[in-house]
């Protein structure tokens, strides 16, 4: 499965510490190969945001899921994610 970075997406994980950026590429490399990821995944109730979140740790992945490919929208920690 293809893990897809919108610009966005590509400036909050350029903001990143070393240490989180492992930590999280591990899980998107684990969801990734998963038959079905979204069972990882709770669907949001605001779709502005996005259609679904990973939780890592303290950290939110906000993502979409279409044909197979999950598009990276935005990944914030928890406390600022929502605003």
């Amino acid at each position: 499965m293809e893990v897809i970075f919108t610009e966005r997406a590509k400036r909050d994980w350029d903001k990143l510490d070393k240490k989180i950026k492992d930590h999280i590429r591990k899980k998107l490399i684990f969801y990734s190969r998963a038959n079905n990821p979204l069972v990882f995944a709770e669907k949001l109730k605001d779709k502005k945001l996005g259609m679904y979140r990973f939780r890592i740790g303290d950290w939110r992945i906000i993502f979409d899921y279409f044909q197979n490919k999950i598009y990276i929208l935005r990944i914030a920690h928890r406390k600022d994610i929502y605003r």
